[in-house]
């Protein structure tokens, strides 16, 4: 039972709250909608500053739903747009710190993994994959997690895995190849492995052949053999990059070493790649065997001790059998023993 006056502190608690995310929205919500090239320099210093002034979760979480909003929607969006987008995540994540990325990263991925189950039919996987592309140019995620993707649309092999996996190698195919080039020729060779025991209707379509071709193209490292490649826009983008990040370097050591497992599961087993969310052990699932834990054995205590121990409040096992051995030990040595059994 609440009390009626201890609900209503709660009630206008609550609404205090949300006139705050409302407000911290529209201020994310203009920035964003200001983003542009030349401007992307004190937009990035404005959010930084709300970052500061704000909490770090409402901050990520408006963050993300603004960007997803922008981004993820039915129709291609253009790629300067989405660079310029992912390209503030990037800044934000070196700056700020890591948890502004893998927030980002995970709600994109997510995403990603739920439509391409749902057969959706407009554009928002394209969208999705080109802002995880993106992610990895601008030193956000390791070539790990794009890796990841790759085998899982190949193993796939439809037409519409295809048709993203010649989209993702158009964005970053050679970045991949001057990270991880083993790496790269095995998904190769597994593609064309998989082209060649497709069915008929796959194997005589040129889009399949196309792929094949682009795979090449990027084994032999010849850019003239994709039509529309152009590294000269993400280029442009990493130098602004560099003159924005503040710590040296471009920032390669805050990349984030997930994989997409990791991403998808990790409600049940933590977040190991941001500092202070993982944990070693049984997962958080709510199984009724993992409640009960062992008592801690405290051993034949004399009841002096243990009515010590209660006068104390010592209230739990775990304090009572500390208490016990402190009380009874001989030296620290015995002490110490005692404390680690």
């Amino acid at each position: 039972y609440v009390p009626p006056q201890v609900r209503k502190a709660q009630e206008t608690l609550d609404e205090k709250k949300r006139e705050e995310l409302g407000r911290l929205k529209k201020m994310v919500n203009g920035l964003v909608n200001r983003l542009s090239e030349p401007n992307l320099s004190s937009i990035s210093g404005q959010m930084e500053e709300l970052y500061m002034a704000n909490s770090r979760k409402d901050m990520n979480e408006t963050l993300t739903d603004i960007l997803m909003n922008a981004c993820v929607t039915a129709v291609a969006m253009p790629a300067r747009l989405m660079m310029e987008h992912v390209l503030l995540v990037s800044v934000l994540h070196h700056n700020v710190g890591v948890e502004v990325g893998a927030h980002f990263l995970e709600a994109v991925v997510k995403k990603f993994d739920e439509l391409c189950k749902s057969d959706a039919e407009g554009k928002e996987c394209e969208n999705l994959l080109a802002l995880i592309a993106h992610l990895y140019n601008f030193h956000v995620v390791h070539s790990l997690l794009i890796f990841d993707i790759l085998k899982k649309l190949v193993s796939a092999f439809t037409e519409k895995e295809i048709e993203l996996i010649l989209f993702l190698l158009k964005n970053v195919g050679f970045s991949l190849r001057k990270d991880d080039a083993l790496a790269l020729k095995e998904l190769i060779t597994e593609a064309q492995r998989k082209a060649n025991t497709a069915e008929k209707k796959l194997q005589d379509q040129t889009r399949v052949r196309f792929m094949l071709e682009t795979m090449l193209a990027l084994r032999n490292n010849d850019m003239r053999k994709i039509p529309g490649y152009d590294p000269e826009p993400v280029e442009k983008l990493r130098k602004l990059q560099r003159t924005l990040v503040h710590s040296s370097g471009s920032g390669k050591d805050t990349q984030l070493r997930v994989s997409l497992e990791s991403l998808l599961s990790a409600d049940q087993v933590g977040r190991w790649w941001i500092v202070g969310s993982s944990w070693s052990g049984t997962p958080m699932i709510n199984d009724a065997n993992s409640k009960t834990q062992q008592k801690p054995r405290i051993g034949k205590m004399s009841s002096k001790i243990l009515e010590l121990a209660r006068k104390l409040r010592m209230n739990t096992d775990i304090r009572r059998s500390i208490f016990c051995v402190l009380m009874t030990s001989e030296d620290f040595l015995d002490a110490f023993e005692k404390l680690l059994k």
